[in-house]
């Protein structure tokens, strides 16, 4: 079976919120910029104007982390939304990252006979219109 990536579909940027802004403002320079919550020791994500644990905001801060992960868990797409229609199959995969945290999103070159739940990943930067990229997965090397 041909796996599609979905490199090639155009998108739009997403709308940048000030408190997500740090997060895509990292997509630049292609680094993977997380909320940390000093206050308990732990990750979060997705960007919140919030902490998810203490309901804080000054407790907040961005660290950057490698964004190498293992597949916790993913779909095969048969069919999709209008921009991404014609260009079915391709892979969603939620990717748990050694900080506790999973990130879902597209993946770039894994077959179907790769993809598979432990499958160790990589950041892929797929360029933006505007200068910012988008976070997508590729297979690690090894």
């Amino acid at each position: 079976m041909q796996i599609h990536d979905t490199r090639h579909i155009e998108r739009q940027p997403p709308a940048h919120r000030s408190y997500s802004l740090p997060y895509w403002q990292g997509t630049k320079q292609k680094k993977l910029l997380v909320q940390y919550d000093r206050k308990v020791g732990r990750y979060q994500w997705y960007p919140r104007p919030t902490s998810r644990f203490t309901g804080q905001q000054s407790n907040l801060e961005w660290r950057e982390i490698s964004g190498d992960g293992e597949v916790y868990s993913f779909t095969l797409v048969r069919r999709a939304r209008p921009s991404f229609q014609g260009h079915e199959p391709f892979f969603i995969a939620v990717v748990t990252m050694p900080e506790d945290i999973q990130i879902m999103g597209n993946t770039v070159g894994i077959s179907h006979q790769e993809m598979m739940v432990g499958l160790k990943v990589k950041p892929y930067w797929h360029p933006l219109p505007d200068g910012f990229h988008m976070l997508m997965w590729q297979k690690a090397a090894g």
